[in-house]
């Protein structure tokens, strides 16, 4: 029996859901998809600028630059902008978000991925349109937009797919299933946001042994092991289609600062010896009382720098002080540091929805147990790993012992999943409700418990959360800048008020339709739509506060990177140099879109010159700087905006002494005090160097080729020397050439390549040439093909043949 398509039943209710989120995407992203505007994402800007050289030379060549000279001396390109050429499944994430530009076409995958999910439940179309709303529109996803975590939003947005596919593999079809948790997975790893990836694997972890204790009690252990098995196999499928970059990076990481350090020195308790340390790890760890902003969004302040209007105490405390009102409009319009919880600073609260708590707490009354058990424990899951050093008896030994967690920061991004965990429940909630009201016993007094529990809580905010401090750490700095500390505090208090106020409106408001659905005095479609224009509008109204029209801009990046003074006279060399921003020289990439820069911005740089910065760099170390080739630094100073670094060392140099140490530690160490235009400094115990004396005398060399992966040098020596490249040491792919012919290099003065050379006239050249790149496209290639294979096979198969399996009533 060959399964028919009913174009009424089964198609037109999806191309009107795609509808519905296409129109919800271009109206909240409308000056970037019709005025093609764009907004200053922090991130993107310093991506631009780490990406300057490689797209230039894939312009100019049409060939990868695998390595870059324009950020922190020199690194790799494959966490910057390296394309994988083998990997085909970019041209599907293109398709599926219909080639909408970035941020507009994030938003619009997340609700896509939401609705497959919840449709792949069994859940109607118009209820799954309201839960996608519910997943795409949640606050952390708008605001990581604004800060330019474009990556991380769509390896989040990929999420809800993946969890579909095993779905819909466990419990209904297998094929189709697996095909679906393949695209998904792929599509998750393609943007190789790991740390989401990792987070969405613990959740997997959860359920899968729910899966195993339910496959036990219902004596199904061996469908459930060939169901699994079948799962393994479209995971490995997953990461063939993505292994040139998890290969790459994998292979990156070892040398970074998520890899293992070399050094020796005592750690001071909070560090760890392979991944990243543990101070770093935790800065931003949500506060446990901040959980309450998944409810009441601006319980804590919002946002850092939150712009308040001539309503706000503030304003009025400045026009007290003798400020003109409009001045006095235009400070507190730039931004108040409103938010007062522990995290050192923060765009805006992870918001999940009014309306989604309560129906996620009526959920647990409802939801059979099978679902609310994974859903709750992974909710809790997240919760606890966010509040990092807030809980950090569990947290520390996770960071100490669970496989590769201390290689990510920033643990307050956990909360993604409870971010799809609660909307989840929520849906299942809410469609519990609309299929079952005449059979679950009592549901009007739950929804009145539901309702009462988050209703109160926001009613008790409102009534007593005055009697909190609504003190920062940041207030001691707003005294001394003469700002008017109590206004601010008032205004804190306000807005927690005001929002606790409004959670508290949107429930009842939701409630009141719900009980009267229950009580048959509304209909099915009337209830869907009305509880979904209210989560609609709730998201929607709080999302604009962190990300509306007037933060998008023309000519953003073209604004961002006009070329300033200091670097106009510097771009008059036309030399090969660095350039050392003494105005922000880690934090910023914007003199690595014009220069080749000592420092940059990169969270995953090279592990060893972040041991050079912490210790000489930062200390203003010359000969460091000298032996980095810095020939200009940019002073911010206007009257003398660069200044020349004395001594620079060009781009290769004879030395006439090896100083021999025997550890790590001891190579960093001797960056201190020595010179390094006749010494070179080298761990003997890793390159073996020849007992003989050396000579700079009457010895040249010149670089005479420069591409990003590509150097020549021509020089001449009378007797054989030894000569340090101004160059990172980086031995994943470097490779030396002496007159065309393979050569060893070596590491010297701790982080720069070095060479022992014969005399006479010769040429070396360095090529970047990576295995595992040239690999890793290969397995990607072949594996693109499979998926599109095995997704094109499940589809002709779901459609033409009848279901095996009887679908497990959820």
């Amino acid at each position: 029996m060959t399964a028919s398509i009913n174009f009424k039943r089964d198609v037109l209710p999806h191309l009107i859901a795609v509808l519905v989120f296409l129109l919800l995407t271009v109206v909240y992203f409308a000056p970037v998809v019709f005025e093609d505007k764009g907004m200053a994402q922090h991130d993107i800007l310093q991506f631009r600028g780490g990406a300057q050289e490689i797209m230039q030379h894939r312009e100019k060549t049409g060939e990868e630059a695998l390595w870059t000279n324009s950020m922190f001396g020199g690194m790799p390109s494959y966490l910057i902008n390296t394309r994988y050429p083998g990997d085909l499944s970019g041209a599907i994430h293109t398709v599926l978000s219909l080639n909408l530009p970035a941020m507009a076409g994030n938003i619009f995958i997340t609700l896509l991925c939401g609705y497959i999910l919840l449709v792949t439940l069994g859940m109607r179309s118009w209820l799954a349109i309201v839960g996608a709303i519910a997943f795409g529109f949640t606050t952390y996803n708008i605001i990581i937009l604004e800060a330019g975590h474009n990556t991380k939003s769509l390896t989040i947005a990929y999420i809800p797919m993946v969890l579909a596919g095993l779905f819909y593999t466990l419990r209904k079809n297998l094929w189709l299933g697996a095909a679906l948790f393949a695209l998904g997975l792929t599509l998750n790893l393609h943007f190789n946001h790991l740390q989401m990836t990792y987070y969405m694997l613990l959740l997997v972890i959860v359920w899968g042994i729910v899966e195993v204790i339910y496959a036990v009690k219902n004596g199904t252990i061996v469908e459930l092991l060939k169901r699994g098995s079948i799962l393994l196999v479209a995971a490995i499928l997953a990461v063939g289609v993505n292994f040139g970059r998890l290969a790459t990076t994998a292979e990156y990481s070892k040398y970074s600062i998520r890899g293992k350090s070399e050094l020796t020195a005592p750690n001071s308790g909070d560090k760890t010896s392979s991944g990243l340390d543990r101070e770093y790890a935790f800065n931003w760890s949500y506060g446990i009382g901040e959980t309450i902003t998944l409810l009441i969004p601006d319980f804590y302040g919002g946002g850092s720098s939150t712009p308040l209007d001539k309503d706000s105490e503030t304003y009025k405390a400045f026009v007290g002080m003798g400020a003109p009102p409009v001045q006095a409009e235009q400070i507190v319009s730039q931004g108040m540091p409103t938010y007062w919880g522990p995290q050192p600073m923060t765009s805006g609260p992870v918001y999940a929805g009014a309306i989604i708590c309560f129906l996620f707490v009526l959920g647990l009354f409802i939801v059979e147990r099978r679902w609310t058990s994974w859903l709750v424990a992974g909710t809790i899951l997240s919760l606890l790993l966010a509040w990092g050093h807030h809980f950090s008896a569990f947290n520390y030994f996770m960071f100490d012992h669970f496989p590769l967690y201390n290689k990510f920061r920033a643990v307050s991004s956990a909360l993604v999943i409870a971010q799809i965990m609660i909307p989840l429940l929520a849906m299942l909630a809410l469609w519990r409700v609309i299929r079952d009201r005449d059979v679950i016993k009592e549901l009007d007094r739950k929804l009145l418990m539901a309702g009462g529990i988050t209703a109160g809580i926001c009613l008790l905010v409102w009534l007593f959360g005055g009697m909190a401090s609504f003190a920062s750490e940041v207030d001691a700095q707003l005294l001394q800048a003469q700002y008017p500390v109590d206004a601010i505090r008032a205004d804190r208090e306000g807005m927690m008020k005001s929002d606790a106020f409004r959670s508290f409106a949107f429930i009842v408001l939701a409630l009141g339709i719900l009980y009267f659905y229950v009580k048959n005095k509304l209909s099915a479609t009337i209830a869907i739509a009305g509880v979904g224009v209210l989560v609609l509008v709730d998201l929607w109204t709080v999302d604009k506060r962190y990300l509306n029209d007037g933060d998008f801009k023309e000519q953003v990046i073209a604004n961002y990177f006009q070329p300033t003074q200091a670097d106009q006279i510097i771009l008059q060399d036309k030399d090969n140099y660095r350039v050392f921003d003494a105005t922000n020289p880690f934090n910023s990439a914007r003199t690595s879109y014009f220069h080749k820069n000592v420092g940059g911005y990169h969270g995953a740089k090279l592990r060893r010159y972040q041991d050079v910065i912490d210790r000489h760099i930062s200390q203003n170390n010359l000969e460091v700087l000298r032996m980095l080739n810095t020939r200009y630094a940019i002073t911010g100073d206007q009257k003398q905006p660069v200044q020349r670094v004395p001594g620079a060392l060009g781009n290769a140099w004879f030395v006439e002494n090896i100083e021999k140490v025997n550890t790590p530690d001891a190579e960093l160490e001797a960056l201190t005090g020595f010179d390094a235009g006749t010494t070179a400094i080298v761990d003997v115990t890793k390159f073996p160097v020849q007992e003989q004396n050396y000579t700079a005398d009457n010895a040249t060399i010149e670089l005479t080729t420069y591409e990003p992966d590509y150097l020549k040098y021509e020089y001449q020596a009378a007797q054989a020397g030894f000569v340090v490249f101004s160059e990172i040491y980086y031995p994943a792919g470097w490779q030396a050439y002496l007159d065309g012919k393979p050569v060893d290099h070596l590491r010297a003065n701790y982080i720069l390549r070095a060479m022992q050379v014969p005399a006479g006239k010769h040429t070396i050249e360095f090529r970047f040439e990576p295995k595992t790149y040239t690999i890793g496209n290969t397995v990607s290639l072949i594996s693109s093909i499979l998926l599109l294979l095995v997704i094109a096979g499940a589809i002709a198969y779901g459609f033409k043949k009848k279901e095996r399996e009887e679908a497990i009533a959820v």
